[in-house]
């Protein structure tokens, strides 16, 4: 069974920084993608992030694009996604998910693609 666990989250001041990982565990076989989404009360959960498997591809919502960063380290089979110039807006329940796919194809950024998922991790950002 795969397993996320999520750290990282807290809370910061408008333009600082924080840096979520996720740490994935039980993975045997195929290939994952890895995704962040955000949830705030009342809202669909948002795609924010992906990679894809090697590493080699990566999506963004408009919304964070420049400001954040998802990266993966293989061989600590952990999930990065650095925030910087995080603004109010931002503030949400952050999770990270994986996506098995087949070889050669592409990440989704849907929710609904996803098979598995972290705890999730709260980021509040004050003004």
């Amino acid at each position: 069974q795969v397993q996320l666990v999520e750290s990282g989250g807290g809370s910061v001041q408008a333009g600082g920084s924080l840096r979520l990982s996720c740490a994935v565990s039980g993975y045997t076989y195929g290939s994952m993608c890895m995704g962040y989404f955000r949830q705030t009360p009342g809202k669909e959960r948002e795609g924010v992030a992906a990679i894809s498997p090697g590493g080699s591809r990566t999506y963004y919502a408009d919304s964070v694009k420049g400001r954040f960063t998802i990266s993966r380290d293989i061989a600590k089979n952990t999930v990065y996604l650095q925030m910087n110039s995080l603004k109010p807006e931002d503030t949400a329940m952050y999770y990270c998910a994986a996506e098995i796919i087949s070889l050669g194809s592409y990440c989704s950024t849907a929710a609904t693609a996803y098979n598995y998922w972290g705890q999730g991790t709260q980021v509040t950002v004050s003004d």
